[in-house]
Formats: structure tokens, sequence, C-alpha cells
């Protein structure tokens, strides 16, 4: 479902959120990454093709001071989350060559993580996707 706009499409859009006094109970759990991944796949109606990954990322002595970071591959590009557990703060990204409703998606995921506020950003990607395949 790209957009078309004066015979040229793009190819998708690439959501940024990030959330702010966040719950840290949730945010300090595999399962909760785990579960908001899977979450976001079905909320969204976009296929999983792999995973989620969840791994345990440890601090750094900069302004990381670890958490959760996931990944889930889906047939529309990806779906990640990073939790800071410490800092009350989740990070998200989800890129997708299909259009979604990215206000309720955002909704979504303040919900999810209890969070206090939201900062959000739209990148539309591929303004110039090449509406026909190239010949080889």
């Amino acid at each position: 479902m790209r957009k078309k706009a004066r015979g040229v499409q793009h190819f998708g859009l690439h959501l940024t959120l990030d959330c702010y006094g966040c719950k840290p109970s949730l945010l300090d759990r595999r399962s909760t990454a785990r579960r908001f991944l899977n979450s976001a796949v079905k909320k969204l109606g976009m296929t999983k093709l792999y995973g989620p990954i969840v791994v345990r990322a440890p601090g750094n002595d900069k302004k990381d001071p670890g958490g959760w970071s996931g990944f889930v591959v889906i047939q529309e590009s990806h779906i990640s989350v990073h939790t800071f557990p410490k800092r009350k703060f989740v990070s998200v990204d989800i890129y997708s060559c299909r259009d979604f409703s990215h206000g309720r998606v955002a909704v979504f995921v303040k919900n999810f993580f209890g969070a206090d506020s939201t900062e959000k950003n739209i990148i539309t990607r591929g303004r110039r996707y090449p509406i026909r395949n190239f010949a080889e």
C-alpha cells in the first residue's frame, strides 16, 4: 500500500518512538520485550519472519545503564525495542514498507510500557522508490 505522488511512490514509513517515565518493573524483564515485539507484530497486522530475539545489553561507562534489546524481522521490514530500566526509558523503531497508522501505534506503545510521555518521529523512506522492476 505505497502512496503514489506525482508518479512516484515511497517505500515505507519508519517510526521512532521514545517513551519516558515508563514502569521500571516492566522494563527489566526479557519477557516484556518479547511480549511487546510479538504484540506489535499483531497490532500492526504484519507478518513475522523471524524472532523475536531479545538479549541483555550490559551498561557501559557512558550514558547507557543497560537493559534489554530486542528485534523481530517482519516481511514488511523490522521492529526493535531497547529498554533502559534505570532511566525509565524505552526506544522503539518500526520500519515497514506497508503504511500504518503511526498515531495508533504510538498510543499502543505508550500504554504497553505505561509511559508518562512520548517523543515520536516519522521518516518517509525511499521517496524516489522505483514503481517498476528494472530489466536484468
